[in-house]
């Protein structure tokens, strides 16, 4: 059954339109060089257009895998395939793998809270996961390698994009961790000063605001947003599992990147603006000694 015939799952036809499009992604995302307005995350603020953090996170996040799925459990039996290689399943479970801890147990499980996230980056997120695990999921489910054979020669490389792969989640898990410490430490910090109040005691005047520390740990210690340099890491690593012909990989990791990069140069100016450029130092903001 088709959600949205002839688009989800896609025709050939939309599928190859799509993917064709989607390349030229990164010229809308190089918009960001022209402005630091981003409503989301540490730059948020107050406004009646917002999403509340944690809701807005998953909706805007979870379509995206669960997008990939349905095409996965759909299109194949649409023209015809019986089955699907191994390898096709590998990359949809890496994929899912990787949304589920981002879109699922992060915001849902791990995060002691998220900033506001306003409507206009909440659609663009939407609709980047939509078009992306469209592209993706056509080109596993059907449009790409449909038998074993088309996967030959590429045991070396499947083994070790999955190292890559797991190697740049953990980081990103890990480094996002580091980030949820600094706010599990402030919200400990803002409940004994609540805490206070109740007492009888008088609340400073940041007990409620919004509090950044820089963190040092791991990465951090070499740059600002190690956990944008970890995905990045995933997403290379998934791109050489589906081989250098894999255009929607390829275009998912360079949109990623057209995506992630201004935010992290915009970011490192907000530290340098916040904490001052003696405290942040020599650390660059993703690319350690180079950007």
């Amino acid at each position: 059954m088709a959600i949205l015939e002839p688009f989800i799952p896609p025709s050939r036809e939309n599928w190859e339109l799509l993917t064709y499009f989607w390349q030229f992604y990164p010229i809308f995302a190089s918009l960001q060089f022209v402005t630091n307005w981003y409503p989301m995350g540490k730059t948020s603020y107050e406004s009646r257009f917002n999403v509340p953090g944690k809701i807005g996170w998953v909706t805007m996040e979870a379509p995206g895998f669960i997008t990939l799925l349905y095409i996965m459990f759909t299109l194949p039996q649409k023209n015809g395939l019986d089955s699907l290689p191994g390898a096709n399943w590998l990359m949809a479970a890496l994929f899912t793998i990787h949304y589920i801890y981002r879109a699922l147990l992060a915001p849902l499980f791990l995060n002691p809270s998220m900033s506001p996230i306003h409507i206009l980056i909440w659609s663009n997120a939407l609709i980047f996961q939509l078009c992306n695990a469209t592209c993706i999921g056509g080109w596993l489910a059907g449009y790409g390698p449909t038998t074993s054979d088309d996967w030959a020669g590429q045991v070396f490389a499947i083994e070790v994009g999955m190292m890559i792969f797991g190697a740049g989640l953990l980081g990103n898990i890990y480094h996002d961790d580091e980030l949820r410490e600094i706010r599990r430490a402030a919200a400990r910090n803002q409940k004994r000063k609540r805490q206070a109040v109740k007492e009888g005691g008088k609340a400073s005047e940041d007990s409620v605001a919004k509090v950044y520390m820089l963190p040092k740990n791991g990465l951090f210690q070499l740059v600002l947003f190690p956990h944008y340099l970890c995905e990045w890491v995933e997403w290379g690593g998934w791109w050489m599992i589906g081989g250098l012909s894999c255009t929607p990989a390829r275009c998912f990791l360079l949109n990623e990147i057209a995506s992630m990069l201004p935010r992290a140069l915009n970011g490192r100016q907000w530290y340098v603006e916040k904490f001052g450029k003696d405290a942040v130092g020599k650390r660059k903001a993703i690319i350690p000694g180079v950007l």
